[in-house]
């Protein structure tokens, strides 16, 4: 028996106003327009506040504030034409798409505790589909010590060694069926490139530091002996998609700002992995904590099965 399709929220950047439809399960459509110097404003400043290297110390409430003003102008005037729970598909403008929409806050809880939510580019990304586990085959790479790309010359400085990696890489491995671990010296843009271009993997999860700039040649994340960069890892993603006609599944960027972007590549390296055929893109808008963020792949893989 088949469910009905989700809720889609198309939210579109014209300059001067944002105009936000909303493509409800039965088919039929319903719009909001807003003023786009209110949600830019608001955006900006919920954005400044997630990426802040004080993130940890900040009081909640500076969040919650710009969020709950984003939640008044995006969502409550459309609240009426969306499901009480579910899923909710957005389609987010090029200004708009380094936005958290799950944590867009009404006033009581994150819009996150009440959907799931999907993010996609565009028409050309593919529809995800479930893999039964005993179809989860990963391809598992990470960085628990300095590496020598740490010290490039594109690379920022002040990276240190994430010291969760090893357990975190663990955890993935217990919740699929067959993994191939590149751990630390192992983990080089060669093994990465070789794996890739000669096996299938469903899955290809990445536990290791990345960061975004406006500048593709800073825009990277670092294997041990060299950062690989967008366009290489678009390179090698769309290799891997010419010997594995089902392309990668899932991706996980699981390291400190991976998605994080602006105006000119607003999804950053895992906006490029969606382009280059990954069906479904897991990445950070702003730096994690490395603890939380080993506990929180656990939880995913077991229960995203």
């Amino acid at each position: 028996m088949g469910s009905n399709p989700p809720t889609v929220v198309h939210i579109i950047d014209l300059d001067n106003t944002v105009e936000v439809i909303v493509q409800s399960s039965d088919g039929s459509f319903h719009h909001h327009s807003v003023d786009s110097k209110l949600v830019k404003t608001s955006t900006d400043n919920l954005l400044e506040i997630l990426q802040s290297s004080r993130l940890a110390s900040i009081n909640k409430n500076l969040i919650i504030s710009p969020s709950q003003s984003l939640y008044d102008l995006l969502i409550a005037p459309v609240k009426t034409y969306l499901p009480p729970s579910g899923t909710l598909v957005l389609t987010l403008d090029t200004s708009l798409q380094s936005l958290p929409i799950g944590l867009l806050h009404d006033g009581k809880d994150y819009l996150l505790k009440r959907y799931s939510i999907a993010q996609t580019l565009g028409s050309k990304i593919r529809p995800p589909k479930f893999l039964p586990k005993e179809q989860l085959r990963a391809l598992i790479a990470g960085l628990s010590k300095f590496s020598p790309s740490f010290n490039a010359l594109n690379a920022p400085e002040g990276l240190k060694a994430l010291l969760r990696v090893e357990q975190e890489v663990e955890d993935v491995k217990k919740q699929t069926t067959s993994s191939t671990v590149l751990l630390n010296e192992k983990f080089t843009s060669q093994a990465l490139e070789q794996q890739l271009s000669t096996n299938h993997f469903s899955i290809l999860h990445l536990t290791t530091h990345a960061q975004f700039s406006s500048d593709a040649q800073k825009t990277m994340f670092f294997t041990w002996n060299k950062p690989i960069t967008v366009l290489e890892f678009d390179n090698l993603l769309k290799l891997n998609a010419q010997t594995n006609e089902d392309g990668i599944e899932l991706l996980v960027l699981s390291a400190c700002e991976t998605a994080k972007g602006n105006k000119r590549s607003a999804l950053g390296i895992a906006g490029v992995a969606a382009q280059a055929g990954a069906r479904s893109t897991v990445a950070t808008l702003w730096k994690v904590d490395a603890d939380s963020t080993a506990l929180l792949m656990e939880e995913f893989y077991r229960n995203g099965t």
